[in-house]
């Protein structure tokens, strides 16, 4: 019987343990409840004592430490335990922590973290006192807070104590059920994993634990299929010489595999006896986030044995093509590398929400002033009119109380000129919204089952105001799937094929594109060679078969396949009877397939050796030393015993480091640098090929070298990198290799669409300048009718000179008309003095008078120190997209990042703000949905204070009739519904729905979009002409019903007119016209739009009806100020005059606006409704119309699309 299944047996859990997972422990739901997830439980059983304790001594040679063991930890004070802790931990350790094997008592010494993950924010205690703080982070929240309270004080409020109490407590409980929702999804999603199940080493047997409990030190099995619980340094596995292959998906979205492999020195742990009995010690870093690196020590047996990040296993990877394996755990819970880079994108608000509070700090500081002078005149009018102080009236004795009193209810009165609901609602229409982008169809890649992602609903305005875009250019426009197309073998150009770029660089000459052959059409680029079918592959010459079999060349073509086939760390895995390379970058396997396709097929791979199969022979080259490539080394190189016994190093890299390393007197330099700069011209991706003959003795002393710098703990990448350097020179160049990255599907299409929207566009790539500028042609990014402006300098000097000149030429009147149609090309070198002080500024200059700018040759760090430049210097809304790690920080610069889930994993797309699976879906992204939400949320937030503004201001006005003594015209619970019941819902439905054309009208004119960037809908002329009309409206609201009722006309039963009957009429007027008011700005019907309008009116009208015999019963005390006024008010003619005709009095300036703006100061949308009004099929007569546009007749003449791009350009 298996481990696993004696296991099982004792537990009675078999489905919990199972060797195939059906999924990821981080995305299914748990139903076990064993443990509530709002506790912390980090108690377990008593750890299994080793046979032998290892003392902790002399743990760093820096620090030279004694620490003893204390016998009785559990009776030290809680300080004492603490201060031991960070002590421990933090500094006595110095560069890293110190782990026991099998050894948890020596362990606990340090206080490391347990396995208990925790992402949620709350738990049951902390939820309310941390989600009220969060929400009182907010101003207007704890401006509302502060009216509330001073309701409370007798003789001051107006409106009752609750009438902003009330509508806060509806706010924040909205809110705060909202986060807690989705807190609690994170909570679900917590004890899920927590409550996994893990084989941990108790005693002398594997015991099933649950993850929670693992502690650093223990000994952990994971079988085949399932996700790591910590992270572990392996020990054994079922492979040989402790290898194992693992899939990084949950950690860096990559899915090809990866090879782990242990020390040959623990590969005999594979039973349960000899790790029960294993003793040893780890020395490692501290935790940290850096899932590619790592640095530590196995001390065992009198030994010091070095640790990488090839014996390191990852929390959250899966095991794959391994039965098991066996590893300590070095790093548990909040530790792990897993958790260390889930943090949370950095927040970014919108442009908007900033004006937005900036207006209602304005509002507040001009209600203060209203509210001062209310209180100067109520003085004032108190003085000329007191003349007597009637018993029955109470007055204030001093006149500055008196004034100090009066201020406080006028600020009562009118506090909710800042609207209330703003908050909630821009929260509910954005997240809408952002439901609406995650559905969106048009936006999911069915290839890879990916929609796209709103990761943040705070900046979907934000999409319709972009006016720069940065863009990578490898995996974002290109596909990332590297084809191998030609090469230069001994000073020989071999391939045909015709690339995107060469089709480019025909565009670029003016030349007609019929007579060039089309690119094959194949998806993965395969073709046909010695060994038949080959994915990656588009070669096109038989000269390179056929000098391999009989030419002068036939050797160094052999050392050239070779080198592809041996140099690499690419993992070969049969999948039904076929080989498949998984490999860490999709250049390494489209170069290893290259290989097979010309008979050098990479069979097999040991830790140490790879197998080649040549001819129907196998050749076994033993691998002594691997020197990984990096960025910053751009470079990989190997060392290898061939079998033949040669000692050889073989090397692949970019050009401007394989030359720089070439010993004198190379035959094949020249030429082979004329091929680089055709395949540099034709798009092609260019590595070169070398390789050097070692002596064998300076090779041992050399690699002695490399065990000490494979052994530091500290800034090991750093010492390999300089032993690097000396092994690696006196290289011989045989050649080099070209690959296309072909564009992806619809990419010139989109950056058209984009340009055509006013939008410029960067591109920062790694590429050389000619593949830049070709690729730039090829997706319609430069066109014939453009002037580059290429800037390529080498000197700071020569830079400013350069900028200056350009910049002289710009300011002639020649180049005045022509700007629109200019690129700047610059490289990474000349870019790097560019950015640098004051030089910076005339780059600026220049680039922003060009419609395009590629940067050639840049590193990440100058792409987002390009993107902070623009973004910290114009007053502009940037865009970054990108899909690598190298993306990031990019990304996380721009005003809104997009991350493309691409071939080079989700670095880029977790660091995101949105998520898309191509390129081609920006369009739709900008366009449609930035478009629309940034439109919507404007409405929303100037009809929020227009509305709030027709109400209160009629309090100003009944204040100057009423001797300015504060008095409410308004029933307070009517009142306090205004904002959460009768205007609520309707700003909702239009903000989440609202549309002025047609998606198919606004992708078919991009013009539209520059209202966005133009800040036309959202500015402030227009807050303050809705500010204006609030105002106007609120003043025709409150003047006529007074008007009409001022010669207290009786009604039918002959009951005089009071206070407030005339309130509840103003009141109907106001929810009236509101209702009428945002109807009128609806430009898109639905029946929601229509019951959320329409609805809410019918329901104000019920509310009077019913709440108006509230009072009438005993239990409910409330109700008084309306007992009965709507069934007087009802029988009056008079009330119902009032409320028909005095919103249509309010909002006759309105349509007269309306009419003239469209027909005298046409927009560009109004020319856009009125083609799809016309481009529309009429229906016949009886057919039921759901939704339509509202607005008045245009001309339906001819010429609407040039009269379109005519307003636009204007």
């Amino acid at each position: 019987m298996s481990l696993l299944q004696e296991s099982i047996n004792s537990t009675g859990r078999r489905n919990s343990i199972s060797s195939n997972s059906s999924g990821s422990p981080f995305l299914q739901n748990s139903t076990s409840s064993a443990t509530s997830p709002y506790l912390h439980n980090s108690t377990r059983m008593n750890p299994h004592k080793p046979h032998t304790e290892i003392p902790l001594k002399e743990l760093k040679s820096s620090n030279k430490l004694l620490i003893e063991e204390d016998p009785d930890q559990s009776n030290k004070p809680f300080f004492q335990k603490l201060w031991d802790k960070i002590v421990l931990n933090d500094y006595f350790i110095g560069d890293g922590r110190t782990i026991h094997i099998n050894n948890n008592e020596n362990n606990k010494i340090f206080g490391y973290s347990n396995n208990y993950v925790r992402t949620s924010k709350y738990t049951l205690l902390t939820f309310l006192p941390l989600n009220l703080f969060e929400q009182f982070c907010r101003l207007a929240n704890i401006y509302f807070l502060i009216i509330s309270a001073l309701q409370l004080i007798p003789n001051i409020s107006p409106t009752g104590k609750y009438t902003t109490l009330g509508p806060l407590l509806v706010v924040l409980a909205i809110t705060g059920l909202k986060e807690a929702y989705e807190d609690f999804r994170r909570h679900r999603q917590d004890r899920f994993v927590n409550e996994s199940l893990a084989l941990v080493l108790k005693g002398n047997k594997f015991e099933l634990t649950k993850w929670k409990d693992i502690q650093v030190g223990d000994i952990v099995k994971v079988l085949n299929k399932q996700y790591l619980p910590t992270d572990l340094v392996i020990l054994s596995s079922s492979e040989p010489q402790s290898m194992c292959y693992i899939e990084t998906g949950n950690l860096d979205g990559e899915t090809n595999l990866k090879i782990r492999q242990g020390l040959e020195e623990t590969c005999h742990l594979v039973d349960e006896e000899s790790l029960s009995t294993f003793n040893g010690l780890i020395e490692c870093e501290h935790p940290n986030n850096k899932i590619y690196s790592f640095s530590g020590s196995l001390h065992m047996d009198s030994k010091i044995l070095s640790l990488s990040v090839k014996q390191v296993l990852l929390r959250g990877t899966m095991l794959r093509n391994t039965k098991w394996i066996t590893g300590v755990t070095i790093f548990t819970g909040r530790d792990t590398k897993l958790m260390r880079n889930s943090n949370v994108t950095p927040l970014k608000r919108s442009g908007i929400e900033k004006s937005t509070n900036f207006y209602i700090i304005f509002i507040f500081f001009l209600q203060i002033l209203l509210c001062a002078g209310c209180a100067i005149a109520n003085g004032i009018w108190n003085g000329n009119h007191r003349t007597t102080e009637p018993s029955y009236i109470y007055w204030i004795r001093t006149s500055s109380e008196e004034g100090a009193l009066s201020f406080l209810t006028f600020l009562i009165l009118f506090n909710n000129l800042i609207p209330i609901s703003l908050y909630v609602s821009m929260e509910f229409v954005k997240l809408i919204q952002a439901l609406f982008i995650n559905s969106d169809i048009e936006m999911y890649h069915k290839e890879t089952d990916t929609p796209a992602l709103a990761r943040t609903s705070n900046l979907n305005e934000e999409l319709g105001q972009i006016q720069y875009i940065f863009t990578d250019k490898t995996g974002t426009l290109t596909q990332n799937k590297m084809v191998f197309k030609k090469c230069s073998i001994a000073g020989v150009s071999y391939g045909t094929g015709v690339t995107e770029a060469t089709m480019g660089a025909m565009i670029r000459q003016g030349k007609s594109l019929e007579d060039i052959p089309i690119p094959s059409p194949s998806s993965n680029g395969s073709g046909s060679g010695a060994n038949g079918s080959t994915p990656f592959v588009d070669f096109n010459d038989d000269r390179l078969i056929a000098d391999l079999g009989n030419s002068n060349n036939s050797e160094q073509i052999r050392d050239f396949m070779f080198i592809l086939s041996v140099c690499h760390t690419v993992i070969p895995e049969v999948e039904e009877d076929k080989l498949i390379y998984q490999a860490s970058s999709p250049d390494e396997c489209a170069l290893v397939n290259a290989a097979r396709y010309f008979g050098f097929t990479f069979t097999r791979r040991t830790p140490r050796a790879v197998f080649i199969e040549f001819q129907g022979q196998e050749y076994k080259y033993d691998i002594l030393n691997v020197l990984e490539f990096n960025s910053t080394r751009k470079r990989m190189s190997v060392i290898v015993r061939t079998p033949s016994g040669k000692l050889l190093l073989y090397c692949k890299g970019a050009d401007s480091v394989i030359f720089e390393r070439l010993s004198p007197g190379q035959p094949y330099a020249d030429v082979t640098i004329n091929h680089l700069q055709d395949f540099a011209t034709e798009g092609l991706r260019t590595l070169c090929i070398a390789t050097t003959e070692l002596d064998e003795q300076i090779y041992q002393e050399w690699n002695k070298e490399f065990d000490i710098a494979n052994t530091c703990l500290v800034d090991r990448e750093l010492q390999l990198e300089r032993v690097a350097e000396t092994i690696e020179r006196n290289l011989f160049l045989i050649g080099a290799t070209a690959i296309e990255d072909k564009l992806q599907e619809g990419v010139p299409e989109t950056i058209d669409t984009l340009l055509t929207a006013g939008i410029k566009i960067w591109v920062l790539t790694g590429d050389k300048q000619e593949t830049a500028i070709n690729i730039g042609f090829s997706c319609q990014l430069l066109n014939q009718q453009m002037e580059l402006l290429v800037i390529n300098e080498q000197t700071k000097e020569n830079t400013i000179i350069e900028l200056n000149r350009r910049l002289n030429e710009l300011s002639t009147k020649e180049y005045e008309e022509t700007r629109d149609n200019l690129a700047l090309i610059i490289d990474g070198t000349t870019l790097n003095f560019a950015l640098d002080g004051n030089i910076k500024i005339s780059l600026l200059k220049l680039a922003k008078q060009c419609r395009a700018v590629i940067c050639c040759r840049v590193s990440p760090l100058q792409k987002s120190k390009i993107v902070s430049l623009v973004k910290d210097s114009l007053n502009v809304v940037t865009l970054a997209i990108g899909d690598g790690a190298n993306d990031v920080s990019m990304i996380q610069a721009a005003h809104v990042g997009i991350g493309i889930s691409g071939e080079e994993g989700l670095q880029a797309a977790r660091s995101s703000d949105y998520a898309i699976a191509q390129f081609r879906f920006l369009s739709r992204l900008l366009l449609v949905h930035g478009r629309y939400s940034y439109r919507r949320i404007s409405r929303l937030i100037c009809y929020c204070f227009y509305k709030n503004i027709c109400l209160y201001i009629t309090q100003f006005w009944f204040t100057i009739l009423n001797g300015w003594s504060g008095q409410t015209l308004y029933e307070r619970f009517t009142l306090t519904a205004y904002n959460i019941a009768w205007t609520l819902v309707p700003i909702i439905a239009l903000g989440a729905l609202d549309k002025d054309v047609n998606e198919s009208v606004v992708l078919e004119h991009p013009q539209l979009y520059q209202s966005g960037p133009r800040r036309d809908h959202f500015n402030i002329r227009v807050f303050w002409g809705w500010v204006a009309n609030g105002v106007y409206h609120s003043f025709i609201l409150f003047a006529f019903p007074t008007l009409i009722f001022r010669a207290g006309l009786p009604f039918t039963a002959g009951k005089a007119i009071d206070l407030f009957s005339i309130g509840t009429v103003a009141f109907s007027c106001i929810v009236l016209t509101v209702n009428i008011k945002l109807a009128l700005e609806t430009r898109y019907w639905t029946w929601i739009n229509h019951v959320a309008i329409w609805g809410s009116i019918v329901i104000y009208f019920m509310w009077l009806v019913i709440f108006g015999k509230f009072w009438e019963v005993d239990s409910l005390d409330v109700g008084s100020d309306l007992y009965s006024i709507i069934y007087h008010l009802g029988t009056s003619a008079v009330f119902y005059f009032s409320i028909l005709i005095v919103p249509v009095i309010a909002l006759w300036r309105d349509f007269t606006w309306k009419f003239i703006h469209r027909s005298e100061l046409t927009k560009p949308y109004h020319v856009a409704q009125e083609l799809q009004k016309s481009s529309t099929p009429k229906k016949s007569i009886g057919s039921k119309k759901k939704s339509g546009y509202t607005g008045y007749s245009f001309s339906q003449d001819s010429g609407q699309a040039d009269a379109l791009k005519k307003f636009t350009e204007s």
